[in-house]
């Protein structure tokens, strides 16, 4: 087989896996927490009452200061953005 055709059927398989997976999943209710009552978007934070009890906000502690995650986020942010240009170009 030519290059040209195995990658349009293995995109093909891992999409098929994919969507039956997804059902399987669906079907089967998994990654659903019984105590609360709101159905698929229970993994939703925001949607769950008294969330603020659950978290514990002392779970990740760093000596490292807010500004240069939020630095590192954006600077990741724009380099990934920069690398897909360059793809994008260099087809």
């Amino acid at each position: 087989m030519k290059r040209s055709k195995i990658l349009p059927t293995v995109t093909a398989i891992v999409a098929v896996a994919v969507i039956l997976c997804s059902i399987y999943i669906a079907a089967k209710g998994l990654g659903i927490v019984e105590e609360y009552d709101f159905g698929i978007g229970a993994y939703y934070y925001a949607d769950i009452p008294g969330f603020e009890k659950i978290m514990n906000d002392d779970a990740y502690q760093t000596s490292v200061p807010l500004w240069i995650h939020i630095v590192l986020f954006l600077g990741w942010g724009w380099l990934m953005w920069r690398f897909w240009n360059w793809v994008d170009r260099s087809k």
